[in-house]
Formats: C-alpha cells, sequence, structure tokens
C-alpha cells in the first residue's frame, strides 16, 4: 500500500521524538530517487520518491553508493551539511513532510533550509527550498506542459500540491457523519464509499473500517450496518487525533511468509489468508517490509540492458536448438535414401530414362512389399541411383555435425539461463559489472565505444557466511566469481551447488579438517537459497571435495563437471541465511 497521509503521521511522530535537534554528518543518494541524510549517532534517515516505493523512516540497511555522486546530492550536501534538523512538521492530512534545517552558509551567516518530501506515489518529490521558501532546486522538475495547475522549479515560490476535493474526516462530527451515511441508499459499497467521500482513507483502511461492521461480508450498507459504521469511525477518529501517537499500531501482513501490506492498525479483513504482525515501530517495519521490493527495482532499473540482452540471447538460442532437432530427426530416415539408391541400382535393366517414378519390391523388408521410389524424369537411372546415395552420406554427415552443434548450442541456452538467474539475485553495482563483463566476452553485448576506455574495477567480493561450527562458507555472485571461487579454493574444501538447477557455487573452507555435520547442512542449504530452487521445498543439492570439480575446455564461465559426488536434501531458509550472514 502507499503510505497514506494518517501513517505518514505515525512515521512523523516517531522521527521527531528520535532524531529531531540532530545534525547532518553525510548525504548519499544511492539511487535516483534515494537520498539519505545520515545524522549524529549514525541514524540514517531514507528518503524514497520512488513511484511505487515512496516513504521516509529511519534505516538499518547497507545501501551501496555510485562512484560519482549525482547533481542532486551534490547539491543538497553543499546546502545542508553540518546543519540541524531543527523541525520536522507534516502539513493538515497532506503526505508531506518539511524537514527544516538550520545551517551556516558559505559567508558564515546563520540560515534556514527546507528539505520537503512530497509522499504521492508516481508524484513524489524531493524538494529544497531557500530562506524565502523559493525553489533551489528539485529531484523531479515539473514544468507548465507537464501540469498547469503547479510548476515545481527553481526559482519559483513553493506551493502546496493542489487539495483533494474531499471531506476532512477529523473535522466531521459524529452526527454530520451518521446524517452523510443516512443519505446514502441500502446496498452502497461502504468501502469505496468512504474512499470517495473522505480524504487520508487507503483503500485498506476504508475496507477494515467497513469490514468490521458490515454484516454481509461485501461491505453493502444496510440499517443495521450505518449505526456500527458510525461507532466503529467515530473510534477511528479518536485514535488518529491521539496527542502522543501512541494508539497508533505499526502493523504488517504477510502472506506465504512475505511482506504484503502494512497499515497504523491491526487488520483482520483477511481472516486466515493473511498473517497480521504487530511492530514495536514504524521505521524497522518499513525497511523489513521495502527490503525485498527494493532489491526487484534495483535488479529492474540496473540490470534492464543486460535482461534484455540475456533473455534475447537466450530466446536466439532455443529457436537455433529446435531448428537443428528438426533438421536432426530428418537425419534419422537417411537409410529410406539409402535403400532407395539401392533398389533403383538393383533394377536398372528394367528403368528407362524420363522415368518419374519406380515401383520396386523392397527386398529389405519381410514379405518383399512394393514401394514407389519418385524419381528426377530429367536424370539418367545411374544419376538418379547417385542422387539418393548423396542425399544418403549428407545426411549421414549432417548427423555428427548436427550432434555437436546441438550440444554447444544447450551449453549456450544453459549458460544464458544461468546468467539471467544471476541477474535475480544481483544486489550491488559490482555484481551487475561482473555480469555485464561476462555477457561482454561472450560476444552478447557492445563493448565500450572506439577511444573510450572502461573504468577499471575493484573485482566483486563473494558472499561471506560463518558456520555454527564457526567455518568460512563463500558464495558466488556471479559465473565469473563462481569460476574464481573453484580455483583459488583449497583441493580439501567442499564444494556445493543445486542439482540440476542454476544457482551459485558454494565453497565451504574446511582449512584441512572434517567439517560438522550441521556446518555440511548450513552450506548446502546456502547453495539451495542462492539458486532457482529458493522458494522450493526439499532441493537436491550435490556436493564433493573440490579436487573433484574441473571445468571442461572451453567451457563457459561457471560451467564445471564433477565426480564421485553425494546429495543431501535441504529447504531453503531465509531466516538462517540471516543468522549465518557475516564473515
Amino acid at each position: 500500500m502507499p503510505l497514506d497521509a494518517v501513517c505518514l503521521s505515525g512515521v512523523v511522530r516517531e522521527l521527531r521524538e528520535t532524531i529531531l535537534g540532530l545534525r547532518v554528518e553525510k548525504i548519499q543518494q544511492p539511487a535516483r530517487d534515494q537520498v539519505i541524510l545520515t545524522l549524529r549517532g549514525n541514524k540514517k534517515l531514507l528518503l524514497c520518491a520512488g513511484a511505487s516505493q515512496s516513504r521516509i523512516h529511519l534505516t538499518g540497511l547497507t545501501r551501496e553508493n555510485p562512484a560519482a555522486p549525482p547533481m542532486f546530492c551534490m547539491l543538497l550536501r553543499k546546502h545542508l551539511s553540518g546543519g540541524r534538523l531543527a523541525a520536522i512538521d507534516q502539513p493538515a492530512l497532506e503526505r508531506v513532510v518539511i524537514l527544516t534545517f538550520d545551517i551556516v552558509d558559505e559567508l558564515g551567516e546563520p540560515g534556514r533550509r527546507r528539505l520537503v518530501f512530497e509522499c504521492m506515489g508516481r508524484y513524489s518529490n524531493l524538494i529544497l527550498l531557500d530562506g524565502q521558501e523559493r525553489i533551489i532546486d528539485c529531484l523531479r522538475r515539473v514544468d507548465m506542459e507537464m501540469s498547469e495547475k503547479r510548476q515545481v522549479l527553481p526559482g519559483l515560490f513553493y506551493r502546496l500540491p493542489p487539495v483533494q476535493e474531499k471531506a476532512d474526516p477529523l473535522a466531521i462530527s459524529r452526527s454530520d457523519f451518521r446524517a452523510m451515511l443516512n443519505a446514502v441508499p441500502d446496498g452502497t459499497d461502504a468501502a469505496q464509499w468512504l474512499l470517495d467521500r473522505f480524504t487520508a482513507l487507503s483503500p485498506l483502511v476504508c475496507r477494515e473500517l467497513a469490514h468490521t461492521d458490515c454484516q454481509d461480508g461485501e461491505h453493502l450498507l444496510s440499517s443495521e450496518d450505518r449505526e456500527n459504521l458510525t461507532g466503529t469511525f467515530t473510534v477511528w477518529q479518536e485514535m488518529v487525533r491521539g496527542e502522543d501517537g501512541k494508539q497508533f499500531t505499526p502493523w504488517m501482513l504477510t502472506k506465504d511468509g512475505k511482506p504484503a501490506d502494512f497499515s497504523y492498525m491491526p487488520i483482520e479483513q483477511y481472516g486466515k489468508a493473511m498473517e497480521g504482525t504487530p511492530w514495536d515501530a514504524f521505521s524497522p517495519m518499513l525497511d523489513a517490509f521495502y527490503e525485498t521490493r527494493e532489491q526487484l527495482e534495483r535488479v529492474r532499473q540496473r540490470g534492464a540492458d543486460l535482461q534484455r540482452a540475456a533473455s534475447s540471447a537466450r530466446d536466439r538460442a532455443r529457436r537455433k536448438l529446435a531448428l537443428q532437432e528438426k533438421e536432426y530427426a530428418q537425419t534419422q530416415d537417411r537409410d529410406r535414401l539409402r535403400i532407395s539408391g539401392e533398389l533403383i541400382t538393383a533394377n536398372l535393366y528394367r528403368m528407362e530414362r524420363g522415368q518419374s517414378v519406380l515401383r520396386a519390391q523392397n527386398y529389405y523388408e519381410e514379405g518383399c512389399p512394393e514401394v514407389d521410389i519418385p524419381l528426377d524424369p530429367l536424370l539418367t537411372p545411374q544419376q538418379n541411383a547417385a542422387k539418393y546415395f548423396k542425399r544418403y552420406n549428407k545426411a549421414k554427415t549432417a548427423e555428427k555435425y548436427l550432434s555437436q552443434q546441438m550440444e554447444l548450442a544447450r551449453r549456450e541456452r544453459d549458460w544464458l539461463e544461468s546468467v539471467l538467474d544471476e541477474l535475480s539475485r544481483a544486489e550491488t553495482e559490482q555484481d551487475f559489472n561482473d555480469i555485464r563483463r561476462e555477457l561482454r566476452e561472450a560476444g552478447h553485448l557492445k563493448g565500450p565505444a572506439p577511444g573510450r576506455k572502461e573504468p577499471r574495477r575493484a573485482p566483486g567480493r563473494p558472499r561471506a557466511f560463518r558456520s555454527s561450527g564457526g567455518f568460512r562458507i563463500l558464495v558466488g555472485r556471479s559465473n565469473t566469481q563462481n569460476d574464481q571461487l573453484v580455483r583459488e579454493a583449497f583441493k580439501t574444501d567442499y564444494w556445493f551447488h543445486t542439482q540440476r538447477i542454476h544457482g551459485s557455487h558454494v565453497i565451504l573452507c574446511a582449512q584441512g579438517q572434517e567439517p560438522d555435520e550441521a556446518s555440511m547442512t548450513e552450506a548446502a542449504t546456502l547453495a539451495a537459497y542462492f539458486s532457482q530452487g529458493r522458494e522450493g521445498g526439499q532441493v537436491a543439492v550435490d556436493y564433493t571435495q573440490v579436487r573433484n570439480v574441473k571445468k571442461p575446455n572451453g567451457a563457459r564461465p561457471g560451467m564445471v563437471v564433477y565426480d564421485p559426488y553425494q546429495t543431501a536434501y535441504v529447504t531453503p531458509s531465509e531466516e538462517l541465511v540471516k543468522r549465518l550472514e557475516g564473515d
């Protein structure tokens, strides 16, 4: 759900208690629509103006920053670095938060700057104001062509977004609400009526209020429902009007263990279809809710070109393989060509030039049935026989050639599918750089333009974990890194990989010892988690010592063979991954 105005007010109250009065020590912009203000005490305030993930809260997640900070980040550093957060305000029932900073300008004069965060879905924005409420710059500029009602451009005075033509739910009395409700005909969808009539109510909260009071379970109003809904709405008003915000209950809904929605109050409308969990504070709840979504969005944005290139190459490999398999199937009928040639040769005495069909007995089959052999009337009988033998030899040669080409095509297809699997788990800029380099070396992406050198980047590091038995476990992030892990591991270390599905190579660093059973199981579980089988139940994971893992000559990165090996069956666990994380 979007962060509605009421939920945003709960976050603002929480932030006032936590970070008000602290100074800005660092400003970063890890993504185009994300700004992180690090305040004294290592308090990281995240402001995300993404279309589907707009929010503001404290974050504990580590995000990788670009090598060169964007221009908007440099502007914020110029104006806000060292400033003290003097106020955090939210206009009544607006999805807008105004952060006021006391600063000292470049001339040493005290001043004031405001950073306005508009949390409005695809219209979200970050706007920096000077002491006279004039716009210095913003994350997204809005000109006359984009909006005739309100422009957001440097030099203009800032104005709040236009107010919705809906009623203020906190300004209406109980009697007025009941009168409005009485004017609505029976059978009206109560949730939709609340959403259309009042501002600051999200669809989730409207459904919850209607679910509590409408007897039929479809949110349709009846005479008895009106009194119930009036009482519930009044209780909701009292909760929202609370001065200290303690009436709010940060609430997360999960489905099949995955975050599905959140609110500032308990949600019961889904029954057993979803599990509701209360949280102590909004910031950690929002951090947990958006962690997975943010990673997927990051993959979508940064890896879009890589995804297209790898998907197109994989589809080409699939089509090529399908054609080769079709041609290969045709070569399996080549004995018919040889038999036709031999029957023509055996019946030369009966044939005449210009004949288009030869009817002869097939003495290669039991009972010697008669068969019709098509002929080219422009050729002699001997030339027709030679033509069938030539087609037979061509098919025989093609079978051998196609067998080799099909094997190469299968390897290329499997490798490209492994690249797509890597992209689905890529997290850092270095992960994408490694995959980009891998595709370029394979010829599926163009290199830098002539005369331009690709910037040198430090090699990526594998994911590192520590087993419960104290053994180090390394997980490759890309095919190239998988090769490097196997190449640099000791022969007595243990190698893990999911059976017959794509995934990361995992190395359990045995350090010359025999790992305990728990460490082996944990390494196998990591291999299952960082693979296409992450969502599965019992995942088969092959393991063996590194000495038994070989890379065939000419094989693509990450492609290996191994023998002997053993197989473990484990269930991927995100909880275990988080518990073991850290070198």
